[in-house]
């Protein structure tokens, strides 16, 4: 898998390897997907984080290990749209807003999480290339993908809180080409958000597990 991180072009003087291109690619898919609640979006998803895996597997153990947890919530996310689609008339997840104790509990998570997983960086330096930022859009990233299993519209404004930090970070650290991506990201954010917030207007909420009919 050597070829993965071999350099694919140039552009605006930085060195793009092709296993960067083709995970900011497939990742622009997975949010495109996401927006038409297509199934495939976590095909697609693990599809990314397996590339990376490839890529990182062997010299980079902690992004590896990173990428590793992104395919397993991506297959949690494909087992949960598939027992639930349907639920709508286009036969798609029928998006929907989270309960006040589900975010609580998604908002204690990512907190929690990101000081668990930054001190875990700081204490291995080799795992991370800068504890907090990368803990935060990790652990963001992680909560997103969990909201977005469940059908919730705020999977989409944990991306934006991702795109807040990840953005000016890329091109703080003079990485253009990615930070380029991440605004793509924010416009898809963006319009996604709208359309899963339009549809939970319109569409019959459906009933939680153990809640009363």
């Amino acid at each position: 898998m050597n070829w993965l991180n071999s350099q694919a072009f140039t552009l605006f003087g930085q060195h793009i390897i092709w296993s960067d291109m083709a995970g900011n690619i497939l990742g622009l898919i997975t949010l495109a997907l996401g927006w038409r609640r297509s199934l495939w979006t976590w095909p697609v998803q693990f599809l990314s984080g397996l590339v990376l895996f490839a890529a990182f597997y062997g010299h980079l153990a902690g992004s590896a290990g990173k990428q590793a947890v992104v395919m397993a919530v991506a297959l949690y996310g494909w087992w949960q749209w598939q027992r639930t689609k349907g639920r709508s008339e286009d036969g798609h997840i029928t998006p929907r807003f989270a309960t006040w104790p589900e975010r609580g509990a998604m908002i204690a998570a990512a907190a929690a999480g990101t000081v668990a997983v930054a001190l875990l960086f700081k204490a291995y330096p080799t795992l991370s290339w800068d504890p907090w930022p990368d803990a935060y859009i990790f652990v963001g990233t992680i909560v997103a993908m969990y909201a977005q299993a469940k059908g919730m519209v705020e999977f989409w404004f944990a991306w934006l809180l991702v795109d807040l930090v990840g953005v000016p970070l890329n091109f703080a650290n003079g990485y253009a080409f990615s930070g380029f991506v991440y605004v793509i990201y924010g416009a898809l954010v963006l319009w996604g958000m709208r359309d899963w917030w339009l549809r939970s207007r319109r569409s019959p909420q459906p009933v939680l597990e153990g809640a009363p009919a």
